[in-house]
């Protein structure tokens, strides 16, 4: 397996091709809210030209900021046979991860908006070729979605591995916008009297629902209704 790589303090926007130019405002250029993104989102999305079109796909994701990238591991798994995956390897890829944290109801619909934090991440896209590091990261991505899942399950077989691709992401050439609050309208706008605020959205996971071929009495694991 590779070496990690050592821990970095480098701001986020490193290169020309990350750096925030609209809304500079809402760039923030600390890793560590970065990492606090990943680990909040559930949905990546790829983009990747795939012959003589781009195309844009959601996909599990997991984050290993010790990983033995520059700046830590963003890892995406797919299917070998899938062709979006396969045009990936060895090509420059972008990544991002976005949460809607509200709806912004201005007094005008120019100032209506979204609160979110939303990433960015370009880099080269490499086959995870190596066991080990595989199968950590197919570890990291189940517990991502679940934590403390992959504890409990039986280990994969090598015809599951075969048929399961891994790519790595480099973290160091990212950048993060955030946006937080209430309206920013014209003074005009205000004093005409509309309503103006936000209203926060978040995400709810309902209880477990049990398989119909669950062995007769079987709780769900702790694991799964602490999430509820």
């Amino acid at each position: 397996m590779t070496t990690a790589a050592p821990a970095s303090t480098t701001p986020l926007e490193p290169t020309e091709r990350t750096r925030v130019t609209r809304g500079r405002n809402r760039a923030v250029t600390d890793r560590q809210q970065l990492l606090e993104l990943l680990r909040d989102g559930l949905v990546a999305h790829l983009g990747v030209q795939v012959g003589d079109h781009p195309v844009v796909l959601p996909t599990a994701y997991a984050v290993d900021p010790d990983g033995p990238d520059a700046e830590g591991t963003l890892y995406l798994h797919g299917s070998v046979a899938a062709r979006w995956l396969r045009s990936s390897v060895d090509r420059c890829v972008c990544v991002t991860v976005t949460e809607l944290d509200g709806l912004v109801a201005g007094r005008s619909a120019f100032h209506h908006s979204m609160n979110y934090r939303s990433a960015v991440v370009i880099g080269a896209a490499r086959l995870v070729d190596d066991a080990a590091e595989r199968q950590h990261a197919l570890d990291l991505i189940v517990d991502h979605m679940l934590p403390g899942r992959s504890a409990t399950l039986r280990p994969s077989t090598r015809k599951e591995l075969a048929a399961t691709a891994v790519l790595a992401v480099a973290l160091r050439e990212a950048s993060l916008k955030v946006r937080a609050g209430g309206p920013v309208d014209e003074p005009s706008d205000v004093e005409a009297g509309v309503w103006g605020g936000h209203l926060p959205v978040r995400r709810v996971i309902d209880a477990p629902v049990p398989a119909a071929d669950n062995l007769p009495g079987m709780p769900a694991p702790a694991h799964l209704t602490r999430l509820a």
